[in-house]
């Protein structure tokens, strides 16, 4: 209480020339300074303090232009809650310096200790304050990256809450309370909340030295003894609760075995306790790495979780998993398969309108040109083996003898190939269908084999469901027409049927490469598309700080 009490007194020295004088000659002549900078295209030229330059190129100078150029920041409450909101920012793995703490503090020490009066003092140290709180509201909001530069297919909407950006930060920067005023933009989805608690546990275990890495070598199995046991140990106590144990600490018992069980299963790994390549790689990547994975996602979560329906699937690309939520809250969950690397599963937003039982597979493009037709090349029985037909545009079957496959794919394809419900159709015998022009669904699949690899990054960009007659169930809601018996029984009659939803479920399909669950337990999942690198190039690394209380 002495301290902020003592801060909020200096504060008010520091700005008494602009709020207590009561010279109307002085603010006329830092609202003169500010109007010169904007009017005379100092900001939208580029305007800079020291390393710092103005970013908010269109809502700033709109705001002052609206109230007459007057400065704003004249309360030392007001300066005092926006610095410590800038410092309480690191907790959402956010940097205080990308809001000019440096600068601000500077500028704020140069009016205590020169000629507090200089309008060119005063007016720098009024435009930084309101850039850093614009920043502060559109990265709280909708985080620091523009998704579109990591996800071309990106199509929620960013704005906070609709209304115009430039009557939001006014109404903002009038609030009774610019703490509460800055909290409020920040998501309140449980997730995001459980990010921030990983951040900081992660974050103190890097204060107490994070953890050594465990000696390469043979791969380790109970019974096994080896003196690089001591150290997997100790790397196990950090993260996942190995208590020191009677007996040779160089022995792997069976508790150290569910203990790396325990790490394999939150990492993506074949949870056999058996100390292998995979496993000593994900036991060696550093805290640092970790703490800015963290640090990704939650910018990730800032670009999708601010405002969520409360009823959606949610397709996790880089977990392999789909999920149902009603209320926020997982109701069902299920084993995917999404697009391989260079065919990643597309990161958007879209509705789901209906399903389809036994459903015709026109093979898209792509799919034609990167797999169907090296196949027929190799094998020209390949269409035949696959009940593939071959349609001209008047929708009768070709002959693929006919075809002179090496034309292709030099020149337009003429010809359509639909693959008839069965067994090898590579949809499986149901579709889930939201509209995008990527040609991206759920949907079934005859390769139930793979759901039982860790790593499911199989398809062309659709993503493979395990149980997809139980997500219809769900997405039908109507249990005297379409239960689960009657929803088989229209599979079993092989007839392709289309059924709209009688409720349009919206379906997110994002990529995350941590999770949190309720009860805190935190899992890394591998990054299949290697997007982190681009996420977090944009934040910058972790700067390893302590706020200023």
């Amino acid at each position: 209480m002495q301290r902020r009490f003592l801060f909020t007194l200096m504060l008010c020295l520091m700005l008494a020339p602009v709020c207590a004088r009561g010279s109307q000659s002085s603010g006329d002549m830092v609202a003169e300074e500010i109007r010169e900078r904007i009017e005379g295209g100092g900001i939208t030229g580029g305007l800079s303090e020291g390393t710092c330059q103005v970013s908010s190129l269109r809502v700033l100078p709109e705001i002052y232009k609206r109230r007459g150029y007057r400065p704003i920041w004249v309360k030392a409450q007001s300066v005092e809650q926006l610095l410590e909101a800038i410092q309480e920012i690191y907790h959402d793995g956010l940097d205080p310096k990308d809001y000019h703490l440096e600068e601000i503090r500077s500028l704020l020490a140069q009016t205590d200790t020169t000629a507090s009066s200089d309008p060119s003092l005063a007016a720098s140290r009024d435009l930084l304050l309101t850039d850093a709180f614009i920043l502060l509201a559109n990265h709280s909001a909708c985080g620091k990256e523009d998704p579109l530069t990591h996800h071309p297919q990106w199509n929620l909407d960013r704005k906070i809450d609709g209304s115009d950006p430039v009557m939001f930060i006014e109404k903002a920067i009038e609030a009774p309370s610019l703490m509460q005023a800055i909290d409020a933009w920040k998501t309140r989805h449980p997730y995001y909340g459980r990010l921030k608690a990983a951040l900081a546990d992660y974050r103190a275990i890097r204060a107490r030295g994070g953890w050594a890495r465990v000696p390469t070598g043979p791969a380790l199995r109970k019974g096994r003894i080896d003196p690089r046991i001591a150290a997997l140990r100790g790397r196990l106590a950090i993260t996942d609760h190995l208590s020191k144990t009677p007996g040779d600490p160089m022995t792997f018992d069976g508790r150290l075995e569910q203990a790396l069980k325990n790490f394999q299963r939150r990492h993506g790994l074949k949870p056999d306790g058996v100390l292998g390549k995979a496993t000593l790689q994900a036991l060696n990547v550093p805290v640092e790495d970790r703490i800015d994975q963290i640090r990704v996602n939650l910018e990730r979560t800032r670009w999708v979780l601010r405002d969520p329906d409360s009823t959606y699937v949610l397709v996790d690309i880089a977990g392999f998993h789909v999920f149902f939520l009603k209320d926020n809250q997982v109701v069902w969950s299920s084993r995917a398969q999404v697009g391989k690397p260079y065919r990643d599963t597309p990161v958007f937003r879209s509705i789901i309108n209906f399903v389809e039982f036994n459903p015709v597979w026109t093979v898209p493009k792509g799919i034609f040109e990167k797999d169907i037709l090296p196949a027929v090349r190799k094998d020209p029985r390949y269409l035949g083996k696959k009940g593939i037909t071959i349609m001209d545009r008047s929708g009768r079957a070709v002959n693929p003898k006919t075809i002179d496959w090496s034309l292709y794919p030099g020149r337009p394809f003429p010809y359509k190939l639909r693959q008839n419900p069965g067994p090898n159709n590579a949809l499986g015998r149901i579709k889930i269908v939201f509209p995008n022009e990527y040609l991206v669904y759920l949907h079934d699949t005859p390769s139930k084999e793979l759901f039982e690899k860790e790593d499911r990054a199989f398809s062309s960009g659709c993503i493979r469901v395990e149980k997809p007659f139980e997500l219809a169930e769900l997405l039908l809601d109507d249990p005297s027409i379409w239960s689960l018996p009657n929803i088989m029984a229209a599979v079993d009659s092989k007839k392709t049927k289309k059924v709209f939803l009688p409720r349009p479920v919206p379906i997110m399909l994002q990529y995350w490469t941590v999770e949190v669950d309720e009860t805190g337990v935190i899992s890394f999942k591998k990054d299949p598309y290697n997007q982190d690198v681009s996420v977090l190039k944009g934040l910058g690394r972790d700067a390893g700080i302590t706020p200023v209380p």
